[in-house]
């Protein structure tokens, strides 16, 4: 398994902006895809999106239009820059890499320990 390192996460108030981080602490196939789910409170967890090895990015209904996500392949980072959030957006954010870049998180088989995003109203 592939460690990776969150960080980034925080308190913030609705409207306002955060940025996650995530890195590899080691190597992976340079054909792995990276990105994020989050757990929300009295919910499933939810795909937010993920970036292909080749930078191509593709998100979740709830984060179109307001995140982004962003590869550094050469420091084996990505990122998942969130505006305007909302209250709605509160919860445990994971970061994830593996064959895939798509919606299936049994596909990805390195997850993140989590960060806490909290947006108060």
């Amino acid at each position: 398994q592939v460690p990776l390192v969150e960080s980034g996460g925080g308190l913030v108030q609705a409207g306002e902006s955060l940025r996650l981080s995530c890195r590899v602490s080691g190597r992976t196939p340079s054909t792995y895809g990276m990105g994020w789910f989050r757990q929300v409170p009295g919910a499933e967890r939810e795909f937010v999106g993920a970036v292909t090895s080749g930078g191509v990015a593709n998100y979740g209904y709830t984060a179109r239009g307001r995140f982004s996500i962003s590869r550094d392949s050469a420091k084996d980072t990505v990122h998942l820059q969130m505006n305007s959030l909302k209250p709605e957006d509160t919860g445990v954010y994971y970061c994830v890499a593996g064959p895939c870049s798509g919606a299936v998180s049994a596909c990805y088989n390195a997850w993140g320990q989590g960060t806490q995003v909290t947006v108060s109203s």
